[in-house]
């Protein structure tokens, strides 16, 4: 077992320190949610009702909703504000008779065990609560919020034991039951009979779940007879690469928008806008190919013109020459 809190019980001028262990574990059948199909897990995801959209951790705060329907907004400021408790005490506030305690009242146990050095003052707490028949009603702040709770002895080990709020405890109205209805003595004896005749003692290890039984066998021969579902990976990449797009889709808009330009979007920018619009993967990746099928064209269309020019220039030095040799035919002509 793992301690959830450490402490100490203040019993007068003495302090028990001791470590709180969860006395309880469930073992209830625990189902999950999947998809009959294909076996997946069903996710569930944080929507605002009101606009639709997947809230993070980080903007979700915490709302009170008034008797009117309205939602009262609590800051962390305002939950600072309120009273709260963070000692590491467990003050013992007095010692009541056991049968005080109404069961119904009894909500977790936890087992408290000594540190070494707090091991004889717990012995004299423990066979204290003993000798009185009573158990200590004690306060503690566990996870910040103050609780009332009760020690008693369990085994040779003190539990503590979180209670109720009084007004946390229904009053039961039952109109059927407020007449004046007994049984009569006839009846009375009967039922006295019967009970005498189912007497006993209560054994725990007598009685079993059935139900977790039964679920564990049908698991297993499901399994044994290779009823099993194979479930494939959960496709979350391509979400993410599609939210990825439609965010430097935004991006590109919101600046162009910022500069005052007409916001049409190049042949690169409307495949980006293709995926961030939900297109397929298929199609981003086709979208992405005619993109540098334009820019392979536009280099083509440069490198021509490039060709073109130096081609000029290489004819230019001909001409020169042509016009050189002319004019000394003329001169050598002249001269004769």
């Amino acid at each position: 077992m793992r301690a959830i809190w450490k402490g100490a019980v203040s019993f007068g001028l003495v302090n028990v320190p001791v470590r709180l262990f969860s006395a309880t574990e469930n073992h209830d059948v625990q189902f999950r949610q999947v998809h009959e199909k294909d076996g997946g897990r069903i996710k569930y995801q944080r929507v605002c009702a009101i606009d639709g959209e997947e809230v993070p951790y980080s903007d979700i705060a915490k709302g009170y909703e008034a008797a009117d329907g309205q939602m009262v907004v609590l800051t962390d400021e305002d939950m600072k504000s309120l009273p709260t408790r963070s000692t590491k005490e467990i003050s013992i506030e007095k010692f009541v008779p056991s049968e005080q305690i109404d069961p119904l009242l009894f909500d977790k146990s936890y087992y408290l065990e000594p540190d070494k050095t707090g091991l004889k003052p717990y012995v004299l707490l423990r066979d204290a609560l003993e000798k009185a028949d009573r158990m200590a009603l004690v306060t503690v702040s566990v996870r910040s919020r103050m609780t009332l709770a009760v020690l008693r002895v369990r085994d040779g080990v003190i539990v503590l034991q979180t209670l109720l709020w009084a007004d946390e405890v229904r009053t039961p109205e039952f109109e059927s039951l407020s007449e004046e209805t007994h049984a009569t003595a006839k009846e009375l004896a009967m039922a006295s009979s019967l009970v005498d005749s189912l007497s006993g003692d209560y054994e725990p290890d007598e009685f079993e779940d059935d139900y977790a039984e039964a679920v564990t066998a049908l698991v297993a021969t499901k399994i044994e007879g290779g009823e099993l579902t194979e479930t494939p990976d959960a496709t979350g990449e391509e979400t993410e690469v599609v939210d990825l797009l439609a965010a430097l889709q935004r991006s590109v808009d919101k600046a162009k928008a910022a500069k005052g330009g007409s916001g049409t979007s190049d042949t690169s920018g409307a495949a980006t806008n293709s995926a961030g619009a939900g297109a397929t993967k298929a199609t981003a990746k086709a979208a992405t190919a005619k993109a540098a099928t334009a820019k392979a064209a536009t280099a083509k269309t440069t490198s021509k013109k490039t060709t073109a020019k130096t081609t000029t220039k290489k004819a230019a030095p001909k001409k020169t020459t042509t016009k050189k040799a002319a004019t000394k035919k003329a001169a050598t002509k002249k001269a004769s």
